[in-house]
């Protein structure tokens, strides 16, 4: 007997799909992927996607055929038919329209990895930030620059899935978490407050914790206390802050980021 393939315009495959879908939203340990972008890179990094739905999976698969041949296999595996909008609560669709749901990092390796020493890179402590989208960017941030993670302090959940949406899917490609001011990874901690040095004075070092605080407020008081080293951006008098994303851009890219391979084509 010949193998039989299900049809995708079949609606009772639809059902199946919805189905699975709803049962692993409800799940604590799988993350929303909302987007193309965002499924790609968690794919790159090595994501275990479980479900992914598109109101027109061949057009994502064009998609993937053309932005990212990487990974394309992968997702002409995984992407479902089902109505997208439906699954999402009714929310907004994102504009390349596909979702998917991955297993969230080990919580525990993710620690680990943050405590090891010697490291490569710094690592980036957000102070109570309060916009999700602006955490998004600053996880996308650092993993572009190949920083060793991303820590928050304060009741904002980083792995929220609009933080998840805005970094694009890229927490995959760092480490994301939350800790408190006992449990910061080790390595001396340069703060970033306008009273410090110029930042252009100094040099990071590679284990450097690196933080900022939010744009109201600044850093703590608890962490300014901590802190080994005060650090101040250029600013031009009368202008009272930078982004939040931008001061992290900045402070980056004066400890240098990554080493670009020159036999290494960049995706």
């Amino acid at each position: 007997m010949s193998e039989q393939h299900a049809d995708p315009e079949d609606p009772q495959v639809t059902d199946g799909t919805e189905r699975q879908w709803r049962e692993a939203a409800a799940r604590e340990d799988l993350v929303l992927l909302d987007g193309f972008h965002a499924l790609k890179h968690a794919l790159r990094f090595g994501a275990d996607v479980r479900i992914a739905v598109a109101d027109e999976p061949d057009a994502v698969r064009d998609l993937a055929h053309e932005l990212a041949p990487d990974v394309a296999a992968d997702v002409a595996r995984l992407v479902r038919r089902a109505p997208l909008k439906a699954l999402l609560g009714g929310g907004r669709v994102h504009p390349t329209g596909v979702a998917a749901l991955a297993v969230r990092p080990s919580r525990a390796e993710g620690l680990a990895r943050l405590a090891a020493l010697p490291r490569t890179a710094p690592v980036v402590v957000l102070d109570n930030p309060r916009n999700l989208g602006n955490v998004g960017a600053v996880v996308r941030l650092a993993a572009g620059f190949g920083a060793t993670g991303v820590v928050t302090r304060g009741d904002l959940d980083p792995w929220h899935p609009n933080v998840v949406r805005a970094g694009a899917g890229l927490h995959y490609a760092t480490t994301v978490d939350r800790v408190d001011l006992d449990t910061l990874p080790p390595g001396p901690l340069y703060a970033l407050d306008p009273e410090g040095e110029d930042i252009r004075a100094l040099t990071l070092p590679d284990d450097a914790l690196l933080a900022f605080g939010s744009e109201r407020h600044g850093i703590s008081p608890e962490l300014r206390a901590r802190a080994d080293h005060l650090v101040s951006l250029p600013m031009r008098p009368q202008v009272s802050s930078y982004n939040l994303a931008t001061s992290v851009a900045m402070a980056l890219f004066h400890w240098g980021g990554p080493r670009q391979d020159p036999t290494e084509a960049p995706v």
